[in-house]
């Protein structure tokens, strides 16, 4: 039977493993880490509380056939997620804006989309198109709610200011005409794993032709052995960096422990200060992570760095208004291709910010183009 190598445990591989291994093919998974799952791992800590190890990992998306397919793996249950931010003045408004956010900062009475709308309208600076994030802002949200609710988490977040970032970093975020507070108010599919996202990988990697070895570097001399490589890890490393380092954000967590248990209907927070955490978790307040109740519960804030600072863990790709680094992965993605037993996947292969949907998507439809041509 023929070999191949996944570089990598989490989303990306595993999915490329399953779908390879289903096909009939013998699969070697191999990650530097000592876990499987990826930046999704999680596990159960000495309170009692299932914590993701890497930051909350929240499931959204409209595909359903990523549904589907993760479905065959364990059991998922609804999850509606909400933000508050925590505002200088001590109120909790929520996130994304909506009306109430508006009321509550402004000390407004808009009681409808329409009155909602036409305030957004006077505040808003016009821009059709705009060149980087703040542009984009200030043309849907005016200056003061930018300033207040993304310059500084941007600038703790990416230690750039919005004037640097690409427009496609903010456009992820919705913003609301009406009292809709969920995080992803447009995702028909907003879940979570009953048993967490380690059990769910444990069961994706359960395959005869499957095997993982974990704390195991990749090494170029292995490729010999396969007739093909997925490779997970990020391209600049592949390539000796030799045309420049492709940068990265990534997060330093602080958790601490306490009797207090909250109670409000929101599991994250949001910092609008200029501290340098960017967001807190209640993991109790998430569907199924209290575990144990032991009276002690786990409170996990966040500070980001660069990934250097923090022993080389690549989180967020670097994404700047010039496009800068992009051209710089350009001319990584075109050595790649002249790899004949090589393809890069996953967030660091493609230097892409992508969510898990999409990461699982682009996998599965990677491996079956793969699979179209190779048999």
């Amino acid at each position: 039977m023929k070999r191949i190598l996944i570089v990598g445990a989490g989303f990306a591989g595993a999915s490329y493993a399953r779908t390879l291994a289903d096909s009939g093919y013998l699969v070697d998974v191999i990650d530097a880490r000592s876990h499987i799952g990826g930046n999704a791992f999680d596990f159960v800590d000495e309170n009692g509380l299932r914590r993701h190890r890497y930051g909350p990992h929240l499931f959204h998306t409209s595909n359903e056939r990523v549904v589907t397919w993760l479905k065959r793996f364990g059991t998922w249950s609804e999850y509606r997620h909400k933000v508050r931010a925590l505002t200088q003045d001590g109120n909790h408004v929520p996130l994304p804006i909506n009306l109430d956010t508006l009321n509550l900062f402004f000390g407004l009475e808009l009681g409808n989309e329409a009155e909602v709308e036409a305030y957004f309208s006077r505040i808003s600076i016009a821009n059709d198109a705009p060149g980087n994030a703040a542009e984009y802002l200030y043309a849907r949200l005016g200056t003061e709610l930018t300033d207040v609710f993304f310059r500084r988490y941007t600038k703790k977040m990416w230690d750039l200011d919005l004037e640097d970032m690409s427009p496609d970093v903010v456009k992820r975020i919705p913003i609301r005409y009406d009292r809709n507070d969920l995080y992803f108010p447009n995702d028909t599919f907003q879940l979570l794993p009953r048993d967490g996202y380690t059990a769910i990988f444990e069961n994706i990697l359960s395959h005869e032709n499957i095997r993982v070895r974990l704390e195991t570097p990749f090494e170029k001399s292995m490729e010999a052995e396969y007739v093909h490589v997925f490779n997970s890890m990020p391209i600049d490393e592949y390539f000796d960096f030799v045309d420049g380092e492709l940068p990265y954000r990534s997060i330093r967590f602080h958790h601490r422990t306490d009797s207090r248990k909250v109670t409000h209907d929101w599991s994250v927070t949001n910092f609008t200060d200029t501290g340098p955490r960017t967001r807190e978790t209640a993991w109790h307040l998430l569907p199924h992570h209290l575990v144990e109740d032991t009276g002690r519960y786990t409170y996990t804030s966040e500070e980001p760095c660069d990934y250097r600072d923090n022993n080389r863990e690549r989180y967020y790709p670097v994404k700047t208004a010039d496009g800068r680094f992009d051209a710089v992965y350009s001319r990584y993605k075109e050595r790649a291709q002249k790899l004949d037993n090589v393809t890069f996947i996953g967030r660091c292969g493609t230097y892409q910010y992508l969510d898990m949907d999409q990461v699982i998507n682009q996998s599965l439809m990677g491996c079956e183009r793969w699979l179209a041509l190779h048999g």
